[in-house]
């Protein structure tokens, strides 16, 4: 209930509602009751005195009897937007579930990607270390601790892309559940940790 799309749906729903009771009110007899106090004297002297004080009480009932063919199509016509108020309300809650479905697959995926990516950084800074002994030995040339270096290198970014998509789609997370979680580090899902490599 906190995304503004379901809140506003959820007020659509309200409105249609108070409309189809306002439509069904209105079928029905009305009756007031009205009430008034003044002064009625014959003479100018006698006006204000207590013998001139007058009430009026006074009762109506209004019938809707030429209006109820209008009253009734005004009735089922705010049902009808109940309805269509009802449905639109359901469509946006389940794109918000399918929203959130989606954000939380996307942040597995991504765990899974960054898992990867860490596992090829450390593969790849091992090897140019051990390329790099080799070159100071004399056992491998410039060009091969050059192409360890460029695969560091390219591995280094696909971690830091691999971070970035899993900060993005938390982000996304967020935004599909109308303001984040209550408790976001106790779930583990945003990794606080800085890039060592």
């Amino acid at each position: 209930r906190r995304r503004p799309d379901i809140r506003a749906a959820e007020a659509r729903l309200h409105e249609a509602t108070a409309r189809v009771g306002v439509a069904t009110a209105n079928l029905f007899p009305s009756i007031g009751l009205s009430a008034s106090f003044g002064s009625q004297a014959v003479d100018r002297g006698d006006l204000f005195g207590s013998s001139a004080e007058a009430w009026s009480l006074g009762l109506n009932l209004l019938q809707p009897i030429f209006r109820g063919g209008s009253l009734r199509a005004q009735k089922r016509a705010a049902e009808a937007g109940l309805d269509q108020a009802a449905a639109d309300y359901r469509t946006t809650v389940l794109t918000a579930f399918q929203n959130v479905a989606d954000s939380l697959r996307a942040l597995e995926l991504d765990a899974e990607e960054l898992l990867a990516q860490s596992d090829a950084l450390d593969a790849s800074s091992s090897s140019l270390e051990l390329v790099n002994v080799q070159f100071r030995e004399g056992a491998s040339s410039q060009l091969q601790l050059l192409d360890s270096s460029r695969q560091y290198q390219q591995a280094r970014i696909a971690f830091v892309q691999a971070r970035a998509n899993r900060l993005s789609d938390t982000a996304a997370l967020y935004v599909a559940l109308g303001g984040g979680l209550v408790d976001d580090d106790r779930i583990g899902l945003v990794d606080t940790q800085p890039i060592t490599n």
